[in-house]
């Protein structure tokens, strides 16, 4: 499966840095206005797997059809398919740096993008949140959704809980976690994320500084003949 998605999709060239951030929060913690924050001051591109889906159900192809079948259906969506998606957005996008809101969802989608994508996410920002805050964000908000009941806004807590917070700790017990209070305001938990972002800006502009030595063999020359020599010091 994995190898016939990529013959139709593509992947990336070999060797190429690509830099995966996922974004993980329950309903109302708060995720797609820190995207959007992390979008305007760090380049990254946002995706969003829900909106992937509605896209190419708006596309009217088979594969959309099918989609939407599903949707109504109340099924889930094959995680292949919602890597393809993904993947595909990736490379037309011409970043290399991407950050993927509500992803994954739950384990199977975990195994599906390491099987077919396989890039190591440098990390994931769990934004947590309690129940209680964010349902109150949802029943306050007006966004016209006909599912913001407190049925099932409480029955989508339930999903968060039961299928991605194994996610999360898979992640955490990996040393990839970062996790930021996402009850705070929505300018205050972004200057925690903003903090993260600006580290891993540090890291990759040092490993770029790093790898631009080691591609120099004069350079390495001259660190290997100064290591072994050592320097001289001046006499009066």
């Amino acid at each position: 499966m994995a190898d016939a998605i990529k013959n139709e999709v593509g992947s990336f060239p070999s060797g190429k840095k690509i830099t995966v951030v996922f974004v993980i929060g329950g309903p109302g913690s708060g995720k797609g206005t820190q995207c959007s924050k992390i979008v305007k001051n760090f380049s990254f591109t946002h995706l969003s797997a829900g909106d992937l889906l509605r896209e190419e159900v708006k596309s009217d192809t088979e594969q959309g059809t099918m989609i939407k079948n599903l949707m109504h259906e109340g099924k889930l969506v094959p995680s292949e398919l919602i890597v393809k998606l993904l993947l595909k957005a990736m490379l037309q996008s011409g970043n290399d740096k991407f950050l993927v809101d509500g992803f994954p969802r739950n384990e199977e989608n975990r195994h599906a993008y390491d099987n077919i994508i396989g890039i190591e996410p440098e990390f994931v920002l769990f934004i947590d949140c309690s129940k209680e805050e964010m349902e109150r964000r949802i029943l306050n908000r007006n966004q016209g959704r006909d599912d913001d009941n407190i049925d099932t806004v409480r029955r989508r807590f339930e999903v968060f809980q039961e299928s991605t917070m194994p996610v999360v700790q898979y992640y955490e017990k990996r040393g990839k976690l970062r996790r930021v209070d996402g009850a705070k305001s929505a300018d205050e938990v972004f200057e925690d994320v903003k903090a993260i972002f600006v580290q891993l800006n540090a890291q990759a502009n040092q490993g770029s500084s790093v790898s631009r030595a080691q591609s120099n063999p004069f350079k390495r020359f001259l660190d290997l003949f100064c290591g072994c020599f050592g320097t001289q010091e001046p006499t009066n």
